[in-house]
């Protein structure tokens, strides 16, 4: 887990690896942003109305619009006053690393309250016709856990697959987990499995911030592994695996399955851009994007937006 929205100093960086998990690559830049650019463990989606919101940690979800991915304005947040039953969860009400999806003519907003270091957490769900920062109505836990069990909902990121929906979620208790959700209200499947897609070997475990696309045969799982938040000493960094199935098993380009640590490095630090992370990917225009935060090392290490393409090679991610 990350304590959200830190001020820290660093660089990031882009790239993947169609053939091996290890080899020296260079990393593009992301976009070049102006406005508002401040941010951490961002969702961003283009609204119907023409618009890109961009959805994150701070605030009561802070949130961010752009007419053209290129220039943010702060847009104030999600909502205008935390659900009482965050309180139960985190004694601030702050909630982290929202995921943005839209189906059944409505904008879907998940969301996780906890507290640093624990796994009595939850997940929430809210619904918009427009989604809008101020037009959200609040429906309550989707999914939740506790300090008996052997994973943490947090990181929500809904796909739809085979005509199910799905949430991935997880952090360093045991990495990245699945569970179905009911389609009419958004949450858990009372009694659904849940099924266990990344890890690593070793306590404590670092993968996290888990998210999913469908692209031809494969769903590919993007996870953020090792330490956020810790300025020009945040390791954080991007990877993936695919799976013809979206409940897994996930491998990386070498065939190593991710829940024994494998995932093709797909973006890492380089020059100003420190501790790539926090991600989620989002698709306009036909064209798929990667979403996520960098501490500027030329900024005082201020978390910062990332946007990079993703094109495809050899049916595997890569940015540009």
């Amino acid at each position: 887990m990350k304590p959200r929205l830190a001020a820290l100093l660093a660089a990031a960086a882009l790239a993947l690896l169609p053939t091996t998990a290890s080899a020296d690559v260079a990393y593009p830049d992301p976009l070049p942003l102006t406005g508002r650019q401040i941010i951490h463990d961002p969702t961003v989606h283009r609204l119907k109305n023409g618009q890109y919101v961009a959805y994150s940690t701070g605030g009561v979800i802070g949130a961010r619009l752009s007419t053209d991915l290129r220039d943010w304005t702060d847009a104030g947040n999600a909502f205008t006053t935390p659900p009482s039953w965050w309180y139960d969860y985190n004694s601030t009400a702050d909630p982290w690393a929202p995921d943005l999806t839209y189906r059944d003519g409505r904008y879907w907003l998940y969301y996780a309250v906890s507290s640093w270091g624990s796994n009595h957490s939850a997940i929430g769900v809210a619904t918009s016709p427009s989604g809008l920062p101020g037009t959200w109505t609040d429906h309550g836990k989707a999914f939740s856990s506790d300090t008996t069990d052997t994973w943490n909902a947090i990181d929500p990121a809904v796909v739809r697959a085979g005509g199910r929906l799905w949430m991935a979620f997880g952090s360093y208790w045991t990495g990245i987990r699945m569970v179905e959700l009911d389609p009419r209200t958004g949450k858990a499947i009372p009694g659904a499995e849940v099924h266990h897609l990344a890890t690593r070997p070793d306590a404590p475990y670092a993968v996290e911030g888990a998210s999913i696309v469908h692209h031809g045969r494969y769903y590919y799982l993007f996870a953020s592994y090792d330490a956020c938040c810790q300025g020009v000493n945040s390791t954080y960094k991007i990877r993936v695996g695919r799976s013809a199935s979206v409940t897994g098993p996930y491998t990386d380009s070498t065939g190593k399955p991710m829940l024994e640590g494998g995932g093709d490095l797909v973006l890492a630090s380089h020059g100003r851009y420190i501790g790539p992370g926090g991600e989620s990917t989002f698709r306009t225009h036909g064209t798929t994007w990667l979403a996520y935060h960098y501490y500027d090392a030329n900024d005082n290490g201020t978390p910062k937006l990332g946007l990079n393409r993703l094109g495809w090679r050899s049916d595997w991610p890569v940015p540009k």
